[in-house]
């Protein structure tokens, strides 16, 4: 099947699409957008999430078909350009904070806390962890990526 999606604002098209492929395949093999990591390919470490239609989704586990004329936003679309000062608050946050270790959650983290960062104004330590809970990291011991949160969201009250 040819799957036509909006992928970081721009019309996306890709070619004989099996139907039961992943949105994480097609991103990565067919769209060449490697940001979004394939780990457990069951939706249970969070590596893999994008912005499906402005909701945050673990795209190993939405198959492809189902993204067909939708908007798609991966980790790669957070930032506004190349530049330092173009990331998003959140990507900074998380490299000024050493949130970053071996990077494979990374991706997925940096998506779901923009979505709380953007939906919460002022997100409660609970509310942070709840917002992430369904992401895995195995180096950081996660203290540096609540610190990243935190900063990023002081960072956008600072900004209103």
């Amino acid at each position: 099947m040819r799957l036509r999606i909006e992928v970081n604002g721009e019309t996306r098209v890709a070619d004989d699409v099996w139907e039961g492929e992943s949105l994480l395949y097609a991103l990565r093999e067919r769209l060449g957008l490697p940001g979004s990591k394939n780990a457990c390919e069951q939706g249970e470490c969070g590596s893999c999430t994008v912005y499906l239609n402005e909701t945050p989704v673990c795209s190993c586990l939405v198959a492809a078909g189902q993204a067909h004329g939708q908007r798609v936003r991966t980790v790669e679309g957070l930032a506004e350009g190349t530049a330092d000062t173009a990331l998003d608050p959140i990507q900074r946050a998380f490299l000024e904070a050493g949130a970053v270790q071996c990077g494979f959650c990374t991706p997925g983290l940096l998506v779901q806390a923009h979505h709380l960062v953007e939906t919460t104004p002022d997100p409660s330590d609970a509310e942070i962890r709840e917002a992430l809970a369904g992401n895995l990291c195995r180096c950081t011991g996660y203290e540096k990526i609540l610190d990243a949160v935190r900063a990023a969201v002081r960072e956008k009250a600072g900004a209103r």
